[in-house]
Parts: structure tokens; C-alpha cells; sequence
């Protein structure tokens, strides 16, 4: 069975200038286990898609089903963590603190939260930062705690909405090396949101190329890379063909738009 399963799915938003076609006819599939990253140029739909699954947004048409669920149902199921694209740490608590916030509004035991949280943190290299707080870290530890927080009540889909956007070239590529490594390891299915044609080809098992607004999926390419993949794979003939493969989607997008 699909964990992301979406039919004809359709999203206007009503706006004082009139309806905004956020989505159109979203078709997709995505199998337990796989990496998909969504790309696509700014306004497309990409977000609004993976908010959708997270019932942060309602489509206004369509069919859209989470492990089976609705994406409300979903929701209340905790069948997924989220990451946005700041941290959105809150700077009076700890990196601990704020790792156990979603844990304690579960009811989690102190014991039990104390365990998920050092497992988490060992999962993103921050084991021995439990006691520090935002303001002390890097941006790029504080989006791995983000991450950690994400992943604390170990649900089994991440979606992740631009997480590494904002961080310099040599930080986004650590990043991307560990996000790879914490996915072979948690088996996780990952929903990735992502305005970088490399970072897309260097992570996902699948990409999810969309048009301009209103946002349709104009191709999705299953990569056919090694799932264990150096950062010197992208100087292969493979990784550079799988790139320009993505590049001709995008520009295929824009001349149906």
C-alpha cells in the first residue's frame, strides 16, 4: 500500500483578488521507504502540496490519503514528523527542551522523553548540545535539532519543506550527507521540498518535477544512483545525465504553463 496516495487532487485559494489555482490534477504515489524530493520553480505548488499531506492546507478537490487516512486522521495519528524551513526553536528552552516539546504534549514519561531524546540526538551528530540553547548553535545545528524534534516521536514519515535552503554551500552539503545517512538508517519515507537541482538528484530515490501555477506534476524520475552516494557522485556521467534529465522537466513545465 501507498503511504502518500493523491487522485486528481486541486487546491484554489480564495483571495480578495480573486481565486489563486495553487494545485491542478495532482497525481502521485509514494511507496513506503522512498526518498521524493518536489521541485519545481518559487510558486508552484510544491509546499502547498506537502502541507496538504500535513493537513496544514485542505484540498478543495480530490482525493488525498496519508497511510491510509485522511490527512487529518493522519494528523491526529502522528503519522508524521514535520520540518519547516527555519528551525522555529524557542530560544528560552534548551536544544533538549525544545526536542521534547512534542513529546510532553504527547504525555510521554520523563524517562521515556530523556531516552527518545538522546537517540534523536545521536541520530544528528548533536549528542552533548542537549544543554545549550538556540542562540548558542550554528544554523546549521539548529536545523539538525529542528530535524531531531521531528523525529523524537519516531513517526514513520518526515516531511521536510525547504530545510536547508537558507545555509551556505559547504554546511547544506554536510547536511545532505547526514540527511542520507539518518534515512538509510531509520528506513523512513521522506517528503522533500527543494529549489536545487543538485540537492535533489544527490538525495531522492524519486523526483517530483511541477509546473508553474497552477501547480501539476509535469514528470516524476526514479533515480536510478547507487543508495550509497558520496558527495563526489555528483561529478559522475550518471548524476550530470540524471540532472539534466530534472533541468528538461522544469523547462517542459514553463512552455506548458
Amino acid at each position: 500500500m501507498a503511504v502518500i496516495e493523491a487522485r486528481g487532487v486541486c487546491l484554489t485559494f480564495q483571495t480578495a483578488d480573486g481565486p489563486v489555482h495553487a494545485l491542478k490534477d495532482v497525481d502521485l504515489s509514494i511507496a513506503p521507504g522512498e526518498f521524493v524530493s518536489f521541485i519545481g520553480p518559487s510558486g508552484c505548488g510544491k509546499t502547498t502540496f506537502l502541507r496538504s499531506i500535513a493537513a496544514l492546507e485542505t484540498p478543495t478537490q480530490g482525493v488525498l490519503r496519508v497511510n491510509g487516512m485522511d490527512p487529518d486522521a493522519a494528523r491526529r495519528a502522528r503519522a508524521y514528523g514535520y520540518v519547516f524551513q527555519a528551525p522555529g526553536l524557542y530560544p528560552w528552552r534548551t536544544i533538549a527542551g525544545n526536542i521534547a516539546l512534542p513529546l510532553e504534549i504527547m504525555g510521554f514519561s520523563r524517562a521515556e522523553r530523556s531516552e527518545r531524546i538522546a537517540r534523536v540526538m545521536d541520530l544528528v551528530e548533536l549528542t552533548g548540545f542537549g544543554g545549550k540553547y538556540p542562540w548558542q548553535l550554528s544554523g546549521g545545528m539548529q536545523q539538525r535539532a529542528s530535524i531531531a524534534r521531528a523525529l523524537a516521536f519516531d513517526a514513520d514519515i518526515l516531511l521536510m519543506d525547504e530545510p536547508f535552503g537558507a545555509l551556505d554551500e559547504i554546511v547544506r552539503d554536510r547536511l545532505n550527507e547526514a540527511l542520507l545517512a539518518l534515512w538509510r538508517k531509520t528506513g523512513k519515507t521522506i517528503g522533500f521540498v527543494t529549489h536545487s537541482i543538485p540537492e535533489a538528484v544527490y538525495l531522492s530515490t524519486k523526483i517530483v518535477v511541477m509546473s508553474p501555477r497552477p501547480g501539476r506534476i509535469t514528470r516524476v524520475i526514479d533515480s536510478p544512483l547507487p543508495l550509497d552516494r558520496p558527495l563526489e557522485i555528483r561529478e559522475t556521467p550518471e548524476f550530470i545525465a540524471l540532472a539534466h534529465e530534472v533541468r528538461e522537466g522544469l523547462r517542459e513545465g514553463h512552455g506548458d504553463a
